[in-house]
C-alpha cells in the first residue's frame, strides 16, 4: 500500500467525469487499498478516486454510525456507485480534503440507500444516515465532477467554523 497525493481545487481532473470501473483485478484492489491508507493518514469521512487523480467510479466512506470500530473497520468500499433512495433532508457544515480549511454550509438528504459493487464485483445495497448519508452524496459528487462547495448556501467564515467544530472533519 501507498500514500497517494490528493489533488486540490483548481486541478482539472477534479471537475471530470469518472469512468465505470470494469475490470475487478489486482489494479482496483491496490488503488482501493492505496485510497484507504491515504484516507485514514489524512482523517477524513470519505475519498473518491479522482481525488487521487484517477477517473474511475470508486469511493470510499466512513460509516460514522459504526464509531465503536477502529477507523479501519469503519471503510465501505463503493465501486459503481448509484443512489436507490434519498429521504428526509440535513443542512449542516462539510469540508473535503482537496478543499482544505474550507467549509460550507450544504443541504444533504438524512439517509440516502447506495446500490454498488465490492472489489470483487459483487452488488449490495448499503444506507447511511447522517454524516455517513452526507459522505454518500459528497463522494458520488466527485465522480461526477462536482465540489460541495457548488452546492454550498455559505461558505463558513473562521469563527463560524470555530463554533461549528473544535477539530473539523473534512470529506
Amino acid at each position: 500500500m501507498a500514500l497517494r497525493h490528493i489533488l486540490r481545487e483548481g486541478d482539472s481532473q477534479l471537475l471530470k467525469t469518472s469512468r465505470e470501473v470494469t475490470a475487478f483485478n489486482d489494479r482496483l484492489h491496490v488503488l482501493l487499498d492505496d485510497m484507504r491508507e491515504t484516507l485514514l493518514m489524512a482523517d477524513g469521512v470519505g475519498l473518491a478516486a479522482p481525488q487521487v487523480g484517477v477517473l474511475r467510479r470508486a469511493v470510499l466512506v466512513m460509516d460514522t454510525n459504526r464509531e465503536d470500530l477502529p477507523p479501519e473497520k469503519q471503510l465501505i468500499e463503493l465501486i459503481n456507485p448509484v443512489i436507490t433512495d434519498m429521504q428526509g433532508e440535513q443542512t449542516g457544515p462539510e469540508g473535503c480534503l482537496s478543499i482544505p480549511g474550507v467549509f460550507g454550509t450544504v443541504t444533504r438528504p438524512m439517509t440516502v440507500t447506495v446500490k454498488a459493487q465490492d472489489r470483487f464485483g459483487k452488488t449490495f445495497t448499503v444506507t447511511g444516515t447522517g454524516l455517513t448519508a452526507r459522505a454518500f452524496c459528497h463522494e458520488i459528487d466527485h465522480l461526477d465532477g462536482h465540489l460541495f462547495t457548488e452546492f454550498a448556501d455559505h461558505i463558513l467564515t473562521e469563527e463560524e467554523k470555530a463554533a461549528y467544530f473544535s477539530g473539523g472533519d473534512e470529506d
